[in-house]
């Protein structure tokens, strides 16, 4: 069961899942977009494909499609979460598959416990930036001065709820996934 092979062979069929990845985590954090007003901020489900990218395909691709898709959509309508995305969703996708094990790992338990990683990352990350990075850099540039630790409080439980979603959604798309070996 699940993909025997220690290293991910890069081929076409691999920039094209890797490709689709990026374009799914796009999507799904711009075309469900649900506002949280303290920080102007929203919800989203693209973290389910930076999981999944993480669990299938291992470190690097994770770390490739939660850096590029989810922030490439914050750059429309939410510029000022792009860098932060970026830093977060590129590091939850890493670790993901760091932890997960790579290609051969076919445990769910170790899947379970490095999605719920990814989550605390992702739950963890933003807190620091909205309460934190982002207030300071506001003082120098007014694109980064809209959260304070108020608001970046008030949005853990939706970040929370969003991990979760995410977790499970990405954990569920790789037992789906995890037989289909990715070759030329």
């Amino acid at each position: 069961m699940g993909n025997k092979n220690k290293k991910l062979k890069w081929s076409f069929g691999t920039t094209a899942i890797i490709g689709a990845l990026i374009g799914l985590s796009f999507l799904g954090t711009f075309i469900i977009r649900i506002p949280i007003p303290a920080t102007t901020g929203y919800f989203n489900l693209g973290d389910v494909f930076v999981i999944l990218a993480g669990l299938w395909l291992g470190p690097l691709i994770g770390c490739i499609v939660g850096a590029t898709g989810p922030a490439l959509a914050d750059l429309i309508g939410f510029p000022q979460f792009a860098l932060a995305t970026f830093i977060i969703k590129g590091l939850m996708g890493f670790m993901v598959g760091l932890i997960a094990g790579g290609l051969s790992n076919t445990s769910v338990t170790r899947r379970i416990i490095a999605s719920s990683v990814g989550g605390i990352i992702l739950v963890g990350g933003y807190f620091v930036f909205e309460a934190f990075i982002y207030p300071y850099l506001g003082k120098y540039i007014p694109l980064f001065s809209v959260t304070t630790i108020g608001a970046a409080i008030t949005e853990i439980l939706p970040n929370t709820i969003q991990a979760i979603i995410g977790a499970l959604g990405g954990i569920s798309l790789w037992k789906t996934l995890s037989d289909i070996h990715v070759t030329n």
